[in-house]
């Protein structure tokens, strides 16, 4: 009977609204938590003790991948210094003027984009002929070639893109492009489609192993362009108009909106 009255008081206290715990939830709720203090600790530092090695593996593998990206890149590197190296003998051999051999040696630029014209054909930025800019030098971005500088003031210039080639624009112009890593394939990049945002490579040889996927380049083929600046991937191949010869569909490698800073190219001058 003097435990019922005990449990209904003790049911009375703690049911109604109180500021504060009793004594006998105090001391409850301390023991719990102090319980749970010494196995939740452990446990946590096993499930921590066993992250960090999961953690230590993601390193491990993380290591692995950059070693073999850094012999890579050694690798790369030795290549092109011989590439470099077979070059300029050859070019020697040729008797190529120094004209022609700094044609293809160039520093980059920054320039910052000041403004782009209503139908998106060219922009402008703020490299002018005061800082050595000059008509005909190529302009790219991060992604790849973007277009060339068609007129200089003193200290701005304005750059027609890519975009704006066509075929039977009389002021328009063809780039000269062949296939990384494929030095026979040949074609011209002469005209862009603003509705599929693609270029088209024409006059292609129906033999040419040109194919998906490759990346399309400038040849350097002449004159009016250097060599190596990256004009976008293949995304397709189909017959020319007379059946003799092949066109590729190009996306562009560059996206041609949201500009902020390009690249152009400088040819270091030639005394004569």
């Amino acid at each position: 009977m003097i435990g019922i009255v005990l449990f209904i008081a003790l049911m009375g206290i703690t049911l109604g609204q109180r500021s504060s715990l009793t004594w006998p939830e105090k001391f409850a709720r301390d023991s719990i938590g102090f319980v749970q203090g010494i196995f939740y600790r452990p446990a946590s530092a096993i499930a921590g003790f066993f992250e960090d090695i999961g953690n230590m593996r993601s390193i491990y593998k993380e290591n692995e991948r950059l070693k073999i990206a850094v012999a890579q890149l050694t690798t790369e590197q030795i290549q092109t210094r011989n590439y470099k190296e077979t070059n300029v003998r050859l070019q020697n051999e040729l008797q190529f003027t120094q004209q022609q051999k700094a044609k293809n040696n160039y520093d980059w630029r920054v320039a910052q984009v000041n403004s782009v014209s209503n139908d998106s054909k060219t922009l402008v930025i703020d490299i002018g002929s005061k800082d050595g800019a000059r008509v005909g030098q190529e302009v790219r971005s991060l992604e790849g070639f973007v277009g060339v500088i068609s007129r200089t003031a003193n200290f701005t210039s304005t750059v027609t893109l890519l975009t704006t080639l066509d075929p039977k624009n009389p002021n328009s112009y063809a780039i000269a492009a062949t296939a990384l890593g494929k030095e026979q394939t040949f074609g011209m990049v002469e005209s862009y489609d603003p509705v599929t945002n693609t270029f088209q490579m024409t006059k292609i040889s129906e033999n040419d192993s040109i194919a998906k996927g490759d990346q399309i380049i400038t040849s350097g083929g002449g004159g009016k362009f250097r060599k190596n600046l990256l004009i976008g991937t293949v995304e397709k191949i189909q017959i020319g108009e007379f059946g003799q010869t092949r066109t590729a569909i190009i996306k562009p490698a560059a996206s041609f909106v949201d500009w902020k800073e390009l690249f152009v190219l400088y040819t270091p001058e030639v005394p004569e």
